[in-house]
């Protein structure tokens, strides 16, 4: 009994079975559907009323008060990035140029409702957090870009897509 027990612990790291990585993939697909469904629907209510959303007008004039001047440039920027990424994210296609977009769209969103504290930015930040670990992980499998020529993960095309959305947020923030 002890030996199996020492046999099970001093496995290698690299010891994987198929269902493990099968398991993996899931919990990817499960992240990018959840996430990037929603942010999905955000866009698209921003833009065109869907899913009981405000729709341009609203949205706009809601980002005109919040100091996004001209609101309806940033309100479509913000809807069009959300509904852009969020389906990028949903189907697993371009996924470091997807969580580029959903970073650096949720940096303005949290710069925003940073003041009404964690209940205010939570969301915003966990969008952030989702699309930043699949920059770095990949879709998984079951995406789009897998075993694409374009298919791209690890810790390069991470942080670049790290890079590129703060990059972005921070020129949107010096421009509003």
């Amino acid at each position: 009994m002890t030996a199996d027990i020492e046999n099970r612990t001093n496995r290698p790291l690299e010891f994987r079975t198929a269902a493990d990585s099968a398991a993996i993939d899931i919990g990817l697909l499960l992240l990018r559907l959840v996430f990037g469904g929603l942010l999905f629907v955000h866009g698209t209510q921003k833009l065109f009323g869907w899913f009981n959303g405000y729709g341009l007008s609203a949205t706009a004039a809601g980002f005109q008060q919040m100091g996004y001047d001209p609101g309806k440039f940033f309100a479509t920027l913000a809807g069009l990035c959300e509904a852009v990424g969020g389906g990028l994210l949903f189907l697993g296609l371009l996924t470091p140029l997807a969580a580029a977009i959903v970073l650096g769209t949720m940096i303005n969103a949290m710069h925003v409702t940073w003041p009404h504290g964690l209940q205010g930015y939570e969301p915003a930040l966990l969008f952030a957090v989702a699309a930043v670990a699949l920059g770095f992980t990949g879709p998984g499998r079951f995406s789009v870009d897998h075993g694409r020529l374009w298919q791209r993960h690890g810790i390069v095309w991470g942080v670049g897509a790290v890079v590129v959305g703060v990059v972005a947020a921070v020129v949107t923030l010096l421009v509003k």
